[in-house]
């Protein structure tokens, strides 16, 4: 018997999904891409070395997440569309889903809806 697919911190079924190499290799070129940004900054060479003329050495390490969310023929279509079902805002129901993990809270939202945001 297959085990059950993990639950996400708002308790909704993860889906798994087959990453193949060329998806593969494409999020690590993103990581890369990512990396060599903060590399070549400018604005953060400037604050770094201001930080070691205050006397200190600096070691950056940043994190990356990058999540990815397949997206159905109807989805690619509303997108072109510029419209997505049942949608009224600047934001999608993916987007307040993330704001509202973070504790953050959007105008014009109802407080509720977190709890009515399930699959």
């Amino acid at each position: 018997m297959p085990l059950p697919a993990p639950l996400s911190r708002a308790g909704r079924r993860l889906r798994r999904y087959t990453v193949t190499s060329r998806l593969r290799e494409l999020i690590q070129q993103l990581g890369e891409a990512i990396h060599e940004s903060v590399i070549e900054s400018e604005q953060i060479a400037g604050v770094v070395q201001d930080i070691r003329k205050h006397g200190f050495d600096v070691l950056l390490m940043l994190e990356a997440t990058i999540g990815l969310n397949e997206v159905t023929a109807k989805d690619a279509a509303d997108a072109e569309d510029g419209t997505e079902e049942g949608e009224e805002g600047p934001f999608t129901q993916n987007d307040l889903h993330f704001l509202r993990s973070l504790r953050i809270s959007v105008e014009g939202e109802e407080e509720g809806a977190s709890e009515n945001d399930t699959e």
